[in-house]
């Protein structure tokens, strides 16, 4: 198979961080004394050359460094990996190049020299505008850094982001609806706004199952998703994706990217990438500790573990489980052509019946406001 829309991206994941977040089961590490980073960075040098050899001649149209926490890099080290991507890949002359950070005040002095070094776009983890619940999340900022860390960014970058986490412990909606306004009034053209979700082998986990954390009900957890989306929509920045809100246009191009069933390269511990490789499209993914993934490339000149070829089946489930998050809904010739297999009329007015999902005019069947609460439901009818 080819990749029909000629989408590809390279998401570099670095993992450590300055502490773990209770809520956060991403592949991060906190790594205690002394660190060589440049060690790290011939590692991911070696890796890039590896994936650009298993996938010649793409053009790159985004790039996203993610973690972790990549600001805690230096803008010298964001900047020798760049170089070895364009020079292994052509890199498109609009490409957006997306870096994850922490409002700290360390980190925010560095965007100039990210900027340099070719980031053009960040994504800040605010996650509260709120002393005590960002104590609760274990985020290591105040309000008042993560306030002047937005306003930096927006000042030097010409596209920025921020994240906010919501249907937290204890928290009501009127408590919301005061937050994201704030929020709204901050944002530049793009926000994530995250339902907080009980993650296994978190400490929330621990907590929750021991009955220390109460978290909202089914009918609170949708009232605040239909609160969100009324102020974000109010604001002019509709979601474009279950959890990503927009000005048309701002849309992160990476992400998409992903939801629009693109390839990556994915290059650091932990990374997760799908590359078509002889019209065949392989599930690729590193080894997540960080040392062992280092070793592994300087014995093999990359860290994979896993190479798995996706079957006809496989590669449209994700197509159906990508694709239905995005408000522009999925093409169903491309998941005929993806699958196999077509999605019946039976399956769609049974969908419809319920008032789950729509067909668009230009054929797309799309998921509802009503349907969105219910997805995984939706792609498990749509997949039968």
């Amino acid at each position: 198979m080819t990749n029909p829309n000629d989408l590809f991206g390279v998401y570099v994941h670095w993992p450590f961080c300055a502490a773990k977040c209770p809520y956060c089961d991403f592949n991060s590490h906190v790594h205690r004394g002394a660190f060589d980073e440049d060690a790290f960075v011939e590692g991911y040098i070696r890796e890039i050359s590896y994936m650009a050899a298993l996938s010649p001649g793409r053009l790159v149209q985004s790039v996203f460094f993610g973690g972790g926490t990549p600001s805690l890099m230096s803008p010298r080290a964001v900047g020798t990996i760049l170089d070895v991507i364009a020079s292994k890949w052509q890199v498109a002359n609009n490409a957006e190049i997306t870096l994850e950070a922490n409002p700290t005040s360390v980190e925010v002095d560095r965007f100039r020299g990210f900027r340099t070094a070719g980031i053009n776009r960040v994504s800040l983890g605010v996650q509260s505008l709120r002393e005590k619940p960002l104590a609760e999340l274990g985020r290591r900022h105040s309000v008042d850094e993560a306030i002047a860390a937005v306003r930096i960014a927006q000042s030097i970058f010409d596209r920025s982001s921020f994240d906010l986490i919501y249907a937290r412990p204890g928290q009501t909606l009127e408590d919301w609806e005061d937050e994201l306004k704030e929020a709204l009034w901050m944002a530049r053209g793009h926000i994530s706004l995250y339902q907080l979700t009980i993650e296994q082998g978190t400490r929330y986990f621990d907590l929750f199952n021991a009955g220390k954390l109460k978290m909202p009900n089914e009918d609170l957890a949708a009232d605040f998703y239909e609160i969100t989306q009324e102020l974000t929509a109010q604001a002019g920045m509709p979601a474009y994706e279950i959890s990503n809100h927009a000005v048309p246009g701002q849309e992160s191009r990476h992400n998409m990217l992903y939801w629009r069933y693109g390839e990556y390269a994915g290059i650091g511990p932990g990374a997760h990438g799908r590359l078509v490789i002889n019209h065949q499209r392989h599930a690729t993914a590193t080894e997540k500790m960080p040392f062992d993934w280092l070793s592994r490339v300087n014995q093999n000149g990359h860290g994979m573990v896993t190479d798995d070829i996706l079957t006809w089946e496989e590669q449209g489930d994700e197509f159906l489980v990508m694709g239905l998050r995005l408000k522009e809904g999925i093409s169903p010739s491309r998941f005929m052509a993806l699958s196999g297999r077509g999605i019946t009329e039976k399956q769609i007015d049974a969908l419809k019946g319920y008032g789950f999902v729509e067909t668009l005019p230009n054929g797309n069947i799309r998921v509802t406001e009503k349907g969105f609460p219910v997805l995984d439901a939706v792609v498990a009818d749509l997949a039968a």
